[in-house]
C-alpha cells in the first residue's frame, strides 16, 4: 500500500522552504489521532461534503468517541476547548497539506473537502494504516525540503553516539524551519519534530527522541499501556483494574471492534467460506477466536470472517449457543481467512490484511509459535496438523 500513497504523494511539491508551513506536523499529529480524526471525516463526508472544523466537532460520532478513546472530558466541554481544537484542527490541517483534503479560507474559516476518499478511507481504518501514510508523507516533505541526507546522517551516527547525532539533527530541523517559516520558538519546533523524528526511528529500530530505541506503540497518542501507569508493581493488572477502568477498556475494545467489522462487511459481499452452508446472503461477521477469551486480538481483522447466518448459528457456534465453539469449523474458518487474506494481499498488498497479523493472531489463538516467513500453504497445513491432533 505504501507504493499507492508513495505514487499519489508525488504529484505534490511539499518542500517547506517552497510552502513556508512549519505546520505540516504539529504536536497532536500521533497515528490513532490521525486515523481517528479521518474516521471521523468519513462518517461524515456522506452527508456534509464540505465541512469546516466545528462541523465534526458537534457530530454524536466525535463527541462519543473521543471520550472513550483519548480519556477527555466531554467534547462539548468549553473547559476543554483548547485541548480539542488541537486534537480536530492539527490533523485536518496535516491531511490537507498532504492534499487527501482539500482546504480553503471560507468566510474567515478553514474549510475542508475530500480530494482522495479512497486513502482517507485506508487511513480511517487502523493505527498501523495511519503510521504508514505518516511515514510516508514525513518521508516526502523531507525528500522535498532537502533534508533526508540528515537522516540517513542520523542513522549511521546514532549507533555509536545516539544522544550527539540526536541533538545534530534537531539543531538542523530547527534552522530549516526558522529560516523558511513564521515560526521561530525553539521549543514549539523541537516538539513538532518529534512526530516525524520518531516515526522515523520507529521505521528503523533507531533511537528516538527520547534517547531509547523507538517501537511502533510508543508513537501512539493513548500508550497501548495505559492501564500500568498507575498500577502497583506488586499487584497483577486484573487486580489493578477498578470498575472504572474496565468498562473504559471495554468502550474501547468496542469502538476498535466495530471499526474491524465495519471493515470486514466493506471488502468482503459474500461468505468467506464456500460450504454447503454458504448459500444465502452473508450477514454475520465472526470472531474466529472468541472476543470473550481473546479480547487482545478482537479488533484484527484477520481474526473476523464473513459467514451466513446458516454458518454462524449452526457450525461456528453449534445451536447458536454463542459460548461455544465448533473446533472442527474454527479450522475451516481459518483456511478459509488464510486464503482471503492471501488473496488480498496479491491484489491489493497491505490495504487491508498484514500476513503479520494473521499469524500474531494464530500464535495468539493456539499457544503457537508459527512463523511470520511460512507461505500461506505452510500455515493451513500446520493448521491441519494442530487441529488433528487436537
Amino acid at each position: 500500500m505504501r507504493n499507492v500513497i508513495n505514487e499519489y504523494l508525488s504529484q505534490f511539491d511539499l518542500d517547506v522552504r517552497k510552502s513556508h508551513d512549519a505546520r505540516f506536523v504539529d504536536q497532536k499529529c500521533t497515528p490513532d489521532i490521525v486515523c481517528f480524526m479521518a474516521d471521523c471525516v468519513m462518517n461524515m463526508v456522506a452527508t456534509k461534503p464540505v465541512f469546516v472544523i466545528n462541523d465534526v466537532w458537534e457530530t454524536q460520532y466525535f463527541i462519543q468517541n473521543t471520550r472513550v478513546i483519548f480519556n477527555k472530558p466531554w467534547a462539548n466541554d468549553k473547559k476543554a476547548y483548547n485541548e480539542y481544537n488541537k486534537v480536530l484542527s492539527q490533523p485536518l490541517k496535516l491531511l490537507a497539506y498532504a492534499h487527501i483534503l482539500n482546504v480553503e479560507m471560507v468566510d474567515g474559516a478553514l474549510t475542508f473537502s475530500v480530494a482522495n476518499e479512497d486513502l482517507l478511507d485506508y487511513i480511517s481504518r487502523k493505527d498501523r494504516n495511519a503510521y504508514n501514510f505518516l511515514y510516508c508523507y514525513f518521508m516526502k516533505v523531507m525528500s522535498d525540503s532537502g533534508f533526508m541526507k540528515y537522516f540517513e546522517e542520523y542513522a549511521k551516527e546514532s549507533v555509536a553516539n545516539p544522544v550527539a547525532a540526536r541533538d545534530e539533527i534537531y539543531e538542523r530541523y530547527y534552522r530549516l524551519i526558522n529560516g523558511n517559516t513564521p515560526s521561530h520558538s525553539r521549543l514549539d519546533i523541537r516538539r513538532m519534530f518529534h512526530k516525524v523524528f520518531n516515526v522515523y526511528a520507529a521505521e528503523h529500530h533507531l533511537h528516538g527522541s527520547n534517547g531509547k530505541i523507538t517501537y511502533y506503540s510508543d508513537l501512539m497518542y493513548n500508550k497501548k499501556n495505559w492501564r500500568d501507569m498507575d498500577k502497583d508493581k506488586t499487584v497483577t493488572r486484573q487486580e489493578a483494574m477498578t470498575p472504572e477502568k474496565i468498562e473504559k477498556q471495554e468502550a474501547i475494545n468496542t469502538y476498535y471492534v466495530q471499526k474491524a467489522i465495519a471493515l470486514i462487511r466493506k471488502i468482503h459481499t459474500v461468505s468467506e467460506v464456500n460450504d454447503s452452508w454458504g448459500n444465502g446472503e452473508a450477514t454475520q461477521v465472526h470472531h474466529i477466536f472468541p472476543k470473550s477469551q481473546f479480547p487482545q486480538i478482537a479488533h484484527y481483522v484477520e481474526n473476523l470472517i464473513l459467514l451466513t447466518a446458516t454458518q454462524h448459528n449452526t457450525k461456528a457456534h453449534p445451536n447458536n449457543k454463542t459460548q461455544q465453539v465448533n473446533k472442527d469449523y474454527q479450522l475451516v474458518c481459518l483456511l478459509a481467512k488464510a486464503d482471503s487474506i492471501e488473496n488480498s494481499l496479491l491484489r491489493y498488498g497491505e490495504k487491508y490484511y498484514r500476513k503479520e497479523s494473521f499469524v500474531y493472531v494464530i500464535n495468539t489463538g493456539l499457544t503457537a509459535e508459527f512463523s511470520t516467513g511460512l507461505s500461506f500453504n505452510d500455515i493451513k497445513t500446520k493448521l491441519v496438523q494442530i487441529y488433528n491432533v487436537a
